[in-house]
């Protein structure tokens, strides 16, 4: 699977259009351009996905992550965050943040996959009935491939 590189002026809609599919207040073409021209922030997509990101001052966050849902559980997302951390380490980022409703535990378990652990809440950050607390997660980069998992010894 391969990974693109978007720049700044690329056509976003078809990204937009994948944001659509997974979220309900989703980020249209303009917003994720405007999003994407800021200083430090990146976009890679692959076929079906992609993963908006910036880094600066030493950190990068994940701004926001889509699969399509016919092409979920098939790695995509997975490449996706690991790509983006390496471009984020090529930026000089050494730490990655992002934020993850308390209830989603498909993207909860990819996260602790790749070695992000928790590092505050945010209560009732995601609108709706009731708000929904975020989890802010967080990883040393380079992600290990084995997680950022304490040692013992």
């Amino acid at each position: 699977m391969s990974v693109t590189l978007h720049r700044s002026g690329d056509d976003l809609a078809p990204l937009a259009a994948i944001h659509a599919q997974c979220f309900a207040q989703a980020w249209d073409a303009r917003a994720l351009a405007e999003l994407l021209a800021a200083p430090g922030a990146f976009c890679l997509s692959g076929p079906d996905g992609f993963i908006l990101g910036r880094a600066a001052g030493g950190e990068s966050e994940i701004l926001t992550l889509a699969v399509s849902p016919p092409a979920r559980r098939r790695g995509l997302a997975a490449l996706l965050v690991t790509q983006a951390a390496e471009h984020a380490r090529r930026l000089g980022a050494r730490s990655m943040f992002l934020e993850v409703a308390v209830g989603n535990r498909a993207a909860r378990a990819l996260y602790a996959k790749l070695g992000f652990v928790e590092a505050g809440r945010r209560k009732g950050y995601y609108a709706g009935a009731p708000p929904e607390d975020a989890l802010v997660l967080r990883s040393e980069l380079p992600l290990s491939p084995l997680g950022n998992c304490p040692t013992t010894g």
